[in-house]
Formats: C-alpha cells, sequence, structure tokens
C-alpha cells in the first residue's frame, strides 16, 4: 500500500486541525510563528494535504482573523469557535459539525505541532480500516503515545460530545479496548505553547535541513 504521501484522495476520511487556541501562555498567536518558508500553521496545513484527505476542516478562534489574513487557507473548511476558551474539545465539535455525510474516520491534528510526519497518518487508517479495526487508533513513538489520533465511526458521536482541554485522552482511556497503538518512529513531535518550545522546534527544523 502507497504511504499516506503518495496515497490519492481517501475517501470517507477527514483531518480536523485543531488551531484555536488563545495562545495564553506564548502572549502572540502561535499559529503565526514564523517557521520554515512560511509560519508554524503552514507547515500543518501541508501536512494534511500531503496526506490526501477526503476532508479538511480547520478549526480557529483565538486570532482567526489574523489567522485567515496571512494563511493559505485553500482546500480547507474553516469552522469558527466562538467557545475556544473552553478547550479543545469546543474546537473539535465546532469542526465535527460541518463533517460531510459519509465520514468514516478523522484524525486529530494539532495547530501548533509541525514535526507531525504525513507518513504516521495511512497505518492508524489502515489500523481501523481492518474488518477487526479498533474504534480508535494513535501512535505509538519511542517515548509514549501522541498525535496523530484517529477515530473510527463508532466513537465518532463520542468524540463530538466531549467537553473539557483533556477530554480526548479521557476518552481514550475509558474506551481502552477500543483503542490500538500503531508503533510510530522518533520521539512524540513537539507542540509550541511557549518560547522556548518555540525555540525547540526552530532547532529541530535547522537540525533537519
Amino acid at each position: 500500500m502507497p504511504s499516506a504521501a503518495e496515497s490519492p484522495r481517501m475517501a470517507g476520511t477527514a483531518a480536523v486541525i485543531l488551531a484555536a487556541g488563545a495562545s495564553a501562555r506564548l502572549g502572540r498567536p502561535k499559529q503565526l510563528l514564523p517557521f520554515g518558508d512560511g509560519v508554524l500553521l503552514d507547515a500543518v496545513l501541508a501536512t494534511a494535504r500531503r496526506c490526501g484527505f477526503a476532508q479538511t476542516v480547520l478549526a480557529l478562534g483565538g486570532s482567526a482573523a489574523e489567522v485567515l489574513r496571512a494563511v493559505d487557507t485553500t482546500g480547507c473548511e474553516v469552522a469558527l469557535n466562538p467557545d475556544y476558551g473552553e478547550g479543545c474539545s469546543s474546537s473539535i465539535a465546532a469542526a465535527m459539525a460541518v463533517l460531510r455525510p459519509g465520514t468514516e474516520a478523522v484524525v486529530l491534528l494539532l495547530g501548533d505541532q509541525p514535526g507531525v510526519r504525513a507518513e504516521s497518518v495511512a497505518p492508524l487508517l489502515r489500523a481501523l480500516a481492518r474488518a477487526d479495526g479498533p474504534g480508535a487508533a494513535v501512535c505509538r513513538y519511542d517515548d509514549g503515545v501522541g498525535h496523530p489520533l484517529a477515530f473510527g465511526r463508532p466513537l465518532l458521536p463520542d468524540l463530538a460530545s466531549l467537553h473539557g482541554d483533556k477530554a480526548v485522552w479521557k476518552l481514550l482511556e475509558q474506551r481502552a479496548d477500543d483503542v490500538v497503538e500503531v508503533p510510530t518512529p522518533g520521539s512524540i513531535p513537539l507542540d509550541v505553547d511557549t518560547e522556548e518550545d518555540y525555540r525547540r522546534v526552530l532547532a529541530e527544523l535547522q537540525g533537519a535541513g
């Protein structure tokens, strides 16, 4: 089977990119931090485009107007979340509300995690597609479990009804028997909450170059 980066558009799959946070700890919109040839969110969107999802939904809230002015969101459906201060579950709910009928799998990507590789997505979806497939598939990196996270149709109603900031992880704990961990090379990709986090992702980018 071809890798995610080589696959045609994957029928029934949707990416939900969570980029609605207020960047309170950083003090400036982290979605718009310079990164590579663009900004942080550009890198995440590029990864999603490489995966070939049938639908990509971008959840925005804090700094939404600035992001829409600065970032090329071509190919994305934007879900505005006025309740972004209530945690990422509110952004998931806003995004799930615009999913197309017939969506069979949703992959969650973080808008501040540019180190996620497109090649990590296809194994998750293959796990969900098995005849005896689980309700969810997560990446098991060398140092723990991390994004991207994939959810099959049976768990989509649960995903849409979550509340709170860590509710996704609580759902995975509650439905542990329905979750498979997919071995994924490397360490959990860094996400950006502070200036130190930002310096680290820039250092990783320079190292990769």
